[in-house]
């Protein structure tokens, strides 16, 4: 079998079916980008084993995809099947989900015993250190409260909410809205009839300083932030 394929491969019944695929157009296929079917398939074949060229028969393909058409058989196991990552393209994968798992850490959960976020380095070697696994192709969201847990065994890890009060002059307030929601929620904000903010804002307590810096530096120093009372 050519390197420049991959397969797709689907079990029914206990019998394997294979076909054979362009592995980037298969992968966008799979991330749920929109590419024709006919640009993903390479040959109109079904196979039981593509490394061998072993094709499976009509019967077969009737008994398990009611259909003797090749074409609608190919579409199911492409729309069903398990993608065969090549090398680079899990490395790839598995890179970009583990920044996104760490970012996801470093902004939602402190070390308890000072109430600041670790470095995402710390939390990369702390990967590394409980042998994490990560799954290519779930979430990041879905995969990381388990290895939140696996970590907490090497890493301190305490997942904490804070509420801000914020007041912003109105000069800056229409640009800090924008930065404020992709931070937070607006749990309560009230506008002066000079158009200037003040919000109360629920975030992520590692995101606190990482916000005072964005806030601080748009509207040059003039936003008043604290920590809002009970």
């Amino acid at each position: 079998m050519s390197t420049k394929y991959t397969i797709v491969r689907l079990t029914v019944g206990g019998e394997h079916f294979e076909i054979l695929v362009n592995p980037d157009a298969a992968l966008n296929y799979k991330m749920g980008k929109n590419i024709p079917p006919s640009q993903v398939i390479v040959v109109d074949e079904v196979f039981s084993d593509a490394s061998k060229g072993l094709r499976v028969s009509t019967e077969k393909l009737q008994k398990y995809f009611q259909t003797t058409n090749v074409s609608q058989a190919a579409l199911t196991i492409l729309n069903k099947g398990e993608l065969q990552l090549t090398t680079e393209q899990r490395r790839r994968l598995i890179n970009e989900k583990r920044k996104q798992i760490i970012e996801i850490i470093s902004r939602n959960y402190v070390d308890p015993r000072t109430g600041l976020p670790h470095p995402p380095l710390r939390i990369e070697q702390a990967l590394q250190e409980a042998k994490v696994s990560i799954d290519p192709f779930k979430s990041a969201e879905e995969q990381t409260k388990t290895i939140v847990e696996q970590l907490r065994a090497i890493l301190p890890l305490k997942s904490e909410r804070i509420r801000l009060l914020i007041r912003i002059p109105p000069q800056y307030a229409p640009q800090s809205v924008g930065i404020i929601k992709s931070y937070g929620e607006i749990v309560k904000e009230d506008w002066g009839e000079d158009g200037s903010m003040t919000a109360i804002v629920d975030i992520p307590a590692g995101i606190h300083s990482t916000l005072v810096e964005k806030l601080g530096s748009t509207t040059k120093g003039s936003a008043q932030i604290s920590v809002a009372k009970a």
